[in-house]
């Protein structure tokens, strides 16, 4: 069944509202960049939650699952989320693409789509008289997680949505940081990152190193690394192999240039050409690769999460 046809009712009486957004499907960041009239159109939906109490506009907080789609975690944290009185909307990306997970193959569609469609939630949400569009954050899971840093950034931002515009802050979740701009100017935006230390997932030190190049550019990010955490810690489930799941968390980065277009690890040349599906497959036959990988909580570690999500979205939220 796809997430926008379910019934999803928070316990404070809040019932999610369908919403659709014109999207597009780019095949990579230089087309959105450099060739937008020729994305082929996508209308994505999602579910959009506004507070009960308290008078509108509402700051917002657009929630971007990652590879397995949207996971009773995500609604929970939109649910936490809306209990501060803050609206939320749950992005699925994947059921109008007719996807229900990319574990075993994140080329399905490409990372530019989903940050194309973060910017795009954000152009039709911020239409709405229930929303304040001064405060609209992003948090995104895993690939969502990247998604959100990705549309934080002002090349790729600007092209889209203009350049006077652009979320408030982004929380990033165990993001995958393989792809990253040579300019990581985020402007105004705050990033915060939540990633364990035993993901084997995606690569701490690479994230690490993705905060630092945005600091260096004189952009606020933090991050702060949860001890023996695995990825997904924040589900407050067991932890379990997903068998199918295809990583390659040491591989190298595939910076972007300014333009969007992808530059090969081995070549190191803009190639406007180039999508994930070129990188992934070299990364795969250089060894990076392998099959499985874990995720789930150990105990208090969902708990820690959602203490440092509320923290950080009252702060930046200012409420």
């Amino acid at each position: 069944m796809r997430f926008r046809d379910q019934s999803i009712t928070f316990e404070n009486g809040v019932e999610g509202q369908n919403v659709e957004i014109p999207s597009a499907s780019p095949f990579n960041y230089f087309q959105v960049v450099n060739e937008p009239a020729e994305m082929r159109a996508t209308t994505v939906d999602g579910k959009l939650f506004l507070p009960l109490e308290g008078d509108p506009p509402f700051p917002l907080v657009i929630v971007a699952p990652g590879s397995l789609g949207v996971a009773p975690s995500h609604i929970q944290h939109a649910e936490t989320i809306n209990n501060l009185g803050v609206a939320t909307f749950i992005l699925d990306s994947f059921g109008a693409r007719q996807v229900t997970s990319t574990v075993a193959d994140q080329t399905q569609f490409s990372f530019a789509a989903s940050a194309y469609d973060l910017l795009a939630a954000f152009e039709a949400l911020s239409r709405l008289d229930e929303i304040d569009a001064s405060r609209i954050g992003a948090q995104g899971h895993s690939r969502g997680g990247s998604a959100v840093i990705t549309a934080s950034m002002r090349r790729f931002v600007e092209p889209v949505i203009g350049s006077t515009r652009g979320f408030t802050g982004v929380l990033a979740a165990y993001p995958w940081s393989g792809h990253q701009f040579l300019d990581p100017d985020v402007g105004r935006t705050e990033i915060r990152v939540l990633m364990g230390d035993a993901d084997e997932w995606c690569s701490v030190a690479q994230v690490q190193g993705h905060c630092q190049a945005i600091r260096l550019t004189g952009g606020k990010a933090t991050m702060r690394i949860f001890q023996a955490a695995q990825h997904s810690f924040d589900r407050d489930t067991p932890i379990v192999e997903i068998e199918e799941a295809a990583v390659a968390r040491d591989a190298p980065i595939s910076y972007i240039a300014d333009d969007g277009a992808l530059i090969h690890p081995t070549v190191g040349v803009p190639d406007p050409k180039l999508v994930d599906r070129d990188t992934m497959v070299y990364s795969m036959k250089a060894g990076y690769g392998k099959k499985g990988a874990r995720i789930g909580s150990a105990d208090g570690q969902a708990h820690m999460f959602r203490d440092d999500m509320i923290q950080f979205w009252t702060r930046v939220l200012n409420f």
